[in-house]
């Protein structure tokens, strides 16, 4: 694949607190602690001053993955991380099934070439990608569907709990739906068979995604974790309490909020007084505070603040952080330089720094995932035909349309020098009349914005005419825009991996490798 660039502005797809930060507007950089550049990244392995137990780690690593077969350079770079040299580059999203979006394979190939890049420019130092699997999550209907092109296919059954130990004994239906998408060829049949291994080899949803994810990625040392573990929750237990009883992630995370707001950006996610769900199998409920009792919601279950630390010492594993909680966690139990995450993950770690000062958590890199736009070949037939170029794909349709009425017809459809001789006219007439009398310049003023709405609609009224004559390219317009940006977003966010793999396989991955450039904060768009 032909990889090209455009910058993040052009594509008019991300919201301006992304735009700021990547272009490091000085107005949030009491947001995050270090640039995403290499210059930040060397002040970071400096500044890193991790605490926790990396045996427990390796460990823990090692029985995650004892069930399924392990690359060898998945082996290595677990091992590594007994080593204090070596940091990890984590990325995080939800246990989609069959990968999701395309984005969640764009987010784990940056943190992969993150890594790799990392170490081209500190190579006194390792550095392993991660992706931390969301298994504690409990939004079932997020991820219990997928799209392949215009069909949507969904797992549907009773839920609940958290999502990683949901069994996957009666996905069998969506399985066989999707590995008949795929098809019979050599691409099609491969995807099929580690699909199928992954989903039937495994009884708890959190397996088969480390198994999928392992069969995709792990020959580029990508290693998965699973935080919801009672040995790792213990080294995060004295911050549970904490943070349960003292409520400061609360009042800390509500300021940054409010100076956001300040700035004119949106925060994107708001704090409770608890960030803590009670976790047990079938079960992730709400912790509030009632009258000096901590009440799991829809429950019986009750603590006050002894029974409540003997509750989180025994059994740290049933206390499950919230989203502004959980990168607490991470950068708890993982030697983590930097997230790699999407535009509304950005935005909330920005919201986050004050509560890492609080509890002297080192704050991570942030760093904006690349995203990308592929364009098949039938589809970049079709922009040669019109003349569209990749930039211009990104403008609305109907822009895009006018200006290949505009383009492609030998009349004049613009009446900007009409308009100009016009204005000169009347304020013509508006010096003569005031010449007259003072009160006739109003009517003039008046006469010539009555003038120039007429223009306006009559060249309103030559283009639509002009695009009548040319009905077939502007429906091929609509339809490129339609199969590039389906429902009118972007590619990554609708189509699942699928259709690439079929057409490309494993190639399809190798093209994101080699393509995709984490420091540049371009946006790539690729020719198949």
């Amino acid at each position: 694949m032909q990889a090209k660039y455009i910058s993040y502005q052009e594509t008019n797809a991300f919201s301006a607190v992304v735009l700021d930060y990547i272009s490091g507007n000085d107005q949030l950089k009491a947001f995050y602690r270090y640039s995403p550049s290499f210059e930040g990244f060397a002040q970071a392995i400096a500044n890193r001053n991790f605490k926790a137990d990396r045996d427990l780690l390796v460990e823990t690593l090692q029985r995650q993955y004892a069930s399924i077969k392990t690359p060898a350079a998945v082996i290595k770079n677990i091992g590594l991380l007994n080593d204090k040299k070596t940091f990890t580059i984590t990325t995080g999203h939800q246990l989609n099934i069959f990968t999701g979006p395309l984005y969640f394979i764009y987010k784990i190939v940056t943190a992969i070439n993150l890594a790799a890049d990392l170490k081209a420019e500190f190579p006194e130092y390792n550095f392993v990608p991660v992706y931390w699997m969301a298994t504690e999550d409990h939004d079932f209907e997020e991820i219990n569907h997928v799209k392949v092109e215009d069909k949507m296919l969904t797992w549907n059954k009773q839920a609940a709990g958290a999502t990683g130990r949901l069994g996957t004994a009666d996905i069998e239906d969506t399985l066989i739906a999707y590995k008949g998408y795929l098809g019979i060829s050599e691409n099609g049949l491969c995807l099929s068979d580690r699909v199928d291994h992954a989903y039937t080899g495994h009884e708890k949803l959190s397996d088969a995604t480390r198994d999928l994810v392992n069969a995709l990625f792990g020959k580029y040392g990508l290693v998965c974790i699973d935080a919801d573990d009672h040995r790792l929750k213990q080294e995060f237990a004295e911050i549970i309490y904490k943070d349960i009883t003292e409520q400061q992630s609360f009042k800390l995370i509500s300021e940054s909020n409010a100076a956001l707001e300040a700035l004119g950006h949106k925060p994107q996610v708001n704090p409770r007084e608890i960030n803590f769900f009670y976790m047990t199998d079938k079960l992730r409920e709400r912790i509030v505070e009632e009258d000096g009792r901590y009440i799991v919601m829809n429950t019986d279950i009750s603590f006050d603040q002894h029974t409540l630390k003997t509750e989180i010492t025994n059994f740290p594993e049933r206390f499950s952080p919230n989203v502004v909680m959980r990168p607490v966690y991470q950068e708890v139990i993982l030697p983590n330089l930097a997230y790699v995450g999407g535009g509304a993950e950005l935005t909330y770690w920005l919201q986050l720094k004050n509560n890492f000062d609080h509890y002297q958590i080192d704050f991570p890199v942030l760093l904006l995932r690349n995203s990308a736009l592929v364009i098949d070949k039938r589809s970049e037939t079709r922009m040669e035909i019109l003349g569209i170029s990749h930039k211009n794909l990104f403008s609305k349709t109907e822009t895009l349309k006018n200006e290949w009425v505009k383009a492609h017809v030998n009349l004049q459809l613009s009446l900007d020098d009409e308009e100009r001789a016009i204005r000169a006219v009347f304020d013509q007439i508006k010096l003569n009349a005031y010449k007259i009398d003072k009160s006739l310049s109003q009517s003039a003023d008046a006469a010539k914005t009555k003038a120039l709405k007429l223009i306006a609609s009559l060249e309103k009224k030559m283009l639509r005419a002009e695009k009548r004559k040319h009905k077939t390219s502007l429906a091929q317009i609509e339809n490129l825009k339609e199969k590039l940006f389906p429902t009118g977003v972007l590619q990554e966010r609708v189509l699942n991996i699928a259709p690439m793999f079929v057409l490309y396989g494993d190639d399809f991955i190798e093209s994101l490798i080699s393509s995709f450039k984490p420091l540049d904060h371009q946006f790539t768009v690729l020719f198949a």
